[in-house]
């Protein structure tokens, strides 16, 4: 698979409508953790996360008929947001599934949009799996939050942006949920520069990426609430991410809730950035293994925002 090509293509497609965001060196996190520290925050991208872009390429790679149809998806919430923002921009209509527990702020979101939206299911693999049904029995066609080669690369375009605003990156924390992002990221990297390493950070309470990796194919785990709910759930079967995990990614590490919480607070304490849970995962995996980072240069993805002020003041105690 070609990924500097495809990569490359998705960002000529996706570049005028996204925001290319910024990659901050953090001389704070630096001294505290021992690594040259870089912070990409796509929680200032357009929707408030990473998702803009995997939603656009794939809307703008299907036929006038698909999108005279319409589409139809599944999230928890912020694939929504990406995907409506899209639908939006090439007036397509969407119908889009969450599962029951997504998060209060995200579905508010979402249902201020113009988007037929669609409670169902206590997982998000319940909200797919019903998704899918109904895409297939109204002939539309169903948009995987991370389940496609359209969205994976469409992803891949932060790893473009980081590699254009940083050379001689050494290593890149990603947060993990299905694995899309990190799946592009680490193909396009990879692609390029075979030494860089890259690092997958998951929830404790939800480490279904990890889990699958060490036993050498998807499995089911026993998921738990965690703070960081927008890379809850599990993998689907035959899913493309988990070869890519598999073959690109060094290691994932799994974080506790605690250092999920702290590394919100220490993000907004050093750069007064609000930022929901998934989104420090990346900065939570540094500070739990530290010592494999120590002295080299580390890019940390902050891959999301959407959290309100006042759960977020909850969670740190402001």
């Amino acid at each position: 698979m070609d990924f500097k090509e495809n990569i490359s293509e998705a960002y000529e497609r996706i570049k005028r409508d996204i925001k290319r965001t910024s990659l901050e060196y953090s001389s704070s996190l630096s001294q505290r953790l021992g690594a040259e520290v870089y912070l990409k925050w796509e929680n200032e991208q357009l929707t408030g996360s990473f998702k803009i872009r995997g939603a656009l390429n794939k809307i703008r790679f299907l036929s006038m008929d698909q999108k005279r149809r319409g589409i139809v998806s599944a999230s928890t919430g912020n694939h929504g947001l990406g995907l409506s923002y899209a639908c939006q921009l090439e007036r397509v209509g969407l119908t889009l599934f969450l599962p029951t527990t997504a998060s209060e702020e995200k579905s508010k979101k979402l249902s201020e949009l113009n988007v037929s939206l669609i409670l169902h299911g206590s997982s998000c693999e319940k909200a797919e799996l019903h998704a899918r049904r109904i895409a297939q029995e109204t002939d539309r066609v169903y948009i995987s939050p991370y389940n496609d080669w359209d969205i994976v690369f469409g992803q891949g375009t932060v790893g473009f942006e980081i590699l254009e605003d940083l050379p001689d990156v050494d290593d890149v924390i990603v947060p993990v949920g299905g694995g899309g992002l990190i799946s592009g990221i680490a193909g396009y990297l990879k692609y390029i520069h075979p030494k860089i390493r890259i690092f997958g950070v998951e929830p404790e309470n939800s480490q279904f990426m990890a889990a699958s990796i060490k036993a050498r194919r998807i499995v089911e785990i026993e998921e738990k609430e965690t703070l960081a709910d927008a890379v809850a759930g599990g993998i689907e079967p035959g899913s493309i991410t988990f070869p890519l995990c598999q073959k690109y990614v060094e290691e994932f590490l799994t974080v506790e809730e605690s250092l999920i919480k702290s590394s919100m607070s220490l993000l907004f304490e050093e750069h007064q950035k609000i930022v929901e849970g998934a989104g420090a995962l990346s900065l939570s995996g540094l500070m739990r293994a530290c010592k494999t980072f120590k002295g080299r240069k580390v890019v940390l993805v902050v891959s999301g925002g959407n959290i309100s002020q006042g759960t977020f003041n909850k969670i740190i105690h402001v």
